[in-house]
C-alpha cells in the first residue's frame, strides 16, 4: 500500500492513506497512516494523522454498521482537523470538514437504520497539486 506512492512529493504513507481511503479500505487507510502518527503523534501534524485516522475509522464503523461509534469518531477527527488551516499540508481542510458535517448531521437526525455507506455516496479525498 505504501511502496507504489515513493516519488510523488509526499510521505509514500500519507499518499497510502488517500489510496486506499478512495477505494473504501478505511481500515487499511488508517493502518497505513498510523505509521506517520506514531513517529510525530507529539509534533506538528500529529493531530493532523490522528484526524485523518479518526476519519477513516468513523467509516470503518459505518461499513459495519456501527452508526453511534461512527458518529463518535467524526467528532473526535472534527476536532483534531481543526487545529490547521483550511489548506494543510496539500489537503483542502475545508472539504473534509464538509464530509465530516454531512456524515455526521445524517447520522446525528437519525436518517439512517442501517450500513448508509454504498458505491454511490462513498467518500472520496484529493490531494491538491503541489
Amino acid at each position: 500500500m505504501v511502496e507504489p506512492h515513493r516519488g510523488q512529493g509526499v510521505d509514500p504513507h500519507y499518499a497510502g492513506y488517500f489510496h486506499c481511503f478512495n477505494r473504501q479500505l478505511f481500515y487499511e487507510a488508517h493502518d497505513v497512516l498510523e505509521n506517520l502518527w506514531l513517529a510525530d503523534r507529539h509534533g506538528a501534524n500529529g493531530a493532523f494523522y490522528k484526524g485523518l485516522i479518526q476519519l477513516a475509522g468513523a467509516f470503518v464503523h459505518l461499513q459495519k454498521g456501527r452508526l453511534r461509534p461512527a458518529a463518535a469518531l467524526f467528532k473526535l477527527a472534527r476536532a483534531n482537523l481543526e487545529k490547521y488551516p483550511r489548506h494543510h499540508d496539500r489537503l483542502n481542510l475545508n472539504g473534509v470538514h464538509a464530509l465530516i458535517e454531512h456524515w455526521l448531521g445524517e447520522l446525528e437526525a437519525g436518517h439512517f437504520e442501517r450500513n448508509p455507506l454504498g458505491a454511490k455516496n462513498a467518500p472520496r479525498l484529493a490531494l491538491e497539486a503541489a
